[in-house]
């Protein structure tokens, strides 16, 4: 297989990306993926990119707007429509790839872009398939899980964001994660040290966004879309999850027509790393064959997933 940086647009700028794809390889569909709150390519999508384009996927990486390798000024800034308009652009322009099968491209999302490729999905109305890994779904169910103390703390960053943005300054800052208590988007107990683990050894992983998104975090309930999808949609859900409540998930997911719900015993980010995650990227290796053969029609929904 081979990996090579691309770049396509989306709104005023661009975003950059990977794309996988083995040489030669027939027409057939396409897997595009984009990563959680603040988190970019390298931390750790290579693993599953790497997987399904063996399985014979080609397969499209990219960072939103602002972060990354991606165009975009403020650095860190976290806008939710913004990264569903980048999720519109990263679909066309998979689409539009040589080799592609424009009925045949997957969304794939893990954390916070669980959430938006449920929401990506159903605004697309076009969709094969979509995959969701430990998926935000609720924002009430989220920001209780932060605490009283935090949520007042970020309360007060955000509104500080927002006078800086009406009066075109540098936005205020609120960092990603952190322990119990502080002022954080992420502050369980294992958030820090597990999101630290899903940064290669020598890179700076983004630290902190705008402080805005903290005021629009409650207001966003992506879940609640489930009930529209038209697709076969895979929901890989963390049973332990500290930052994106299993339960409000498998409540909003379940409703989810041509869903699948699979259940594993962990946490939010031991889902990205073995021993767990051979047995998630197998599920969803085995929905994507089941749902979206790389070569033919779909096999139907016969294969067993196993949690």
């Amino acid at each position: 297989m081979t990996r090579k940086d691309v770049r396509f647009a989306s709104g005023p700028s661009w975003c950059a990306g990977w794309l996988y794809e083995q040489p030669a390889a027939p027409p057939g569909p396409v897997v595009v993926m984009a990563h959680g709150l603040g988190a970019v390519k390298e931390m750790r999508l290579a693993a599953y990119a790497e997987r399904f384009a063996a399985a014979g996927y080609r397969v499209l990486v990219f960072d939103y707007r602002h972060f990354g390798e991606s165009d975009g000024q403020p650095r860190g800034l976290l806008d939710i429509q913004r990264q569903l308009d980048d999720w519109a652009a990263a679909i066309h322009h998979a689409r539009s790839l040589p080799g592609v099968d424009p009925q045949r491209v997957v969304l794939w999302g893990t954390s916070f872009s669980g959430g938006h490729v449920i929401e990506a999905a159903v605004r697309d109305g076009a969709v094969a398939a979509v995959i969701s890994q430990c998926p935000f779904t609720d924002g009430i169910a989220s920001l209780r899980a932060v605490g009283v103390r935090t949520l007042a703390r970020l309360t007060v960053l955000g509104l500080r964001d927002l006078v800086q943005q009406v009066r075109r300054r540098d936005p205020v800052r609120v960092a990603l994660v952190g322990g119990p208590g502080d002022a954080a988007l992420m502050t369980a107990d294992d958030a820090r040290a597990g999101y630290l683990s899903l940064v290669p050894e020598g890179s700076a992983p983004p630290t902190d966004v705008a402080a805005r998104v903290a005021l629009r975090i409650p207001l966003h309930h992506p879940g609640r879309r489930a009930a529209d999808l038209a697709c076969p949609a895979l929901f890989c859900v963390a049973m332990k999850d500290t930052v994106a409540p299993a339960r409000a998930t498998i409540w909003h997911v379940r409703k989810a027509r041509r869903g699948k719900v699979v259940r594993y015993r962990a946490g939010h980010f031991e889902i990205y790393l073995d021993p767990w995650f051979e047995q998630v990227v197998a599920d969803q290796l085995a929905f994507l064959q089941a749902e979206v053969p790389v070569t033919g029609d779909a096999a139907g929904s016969s294969t067993r997933l196993g949690a």
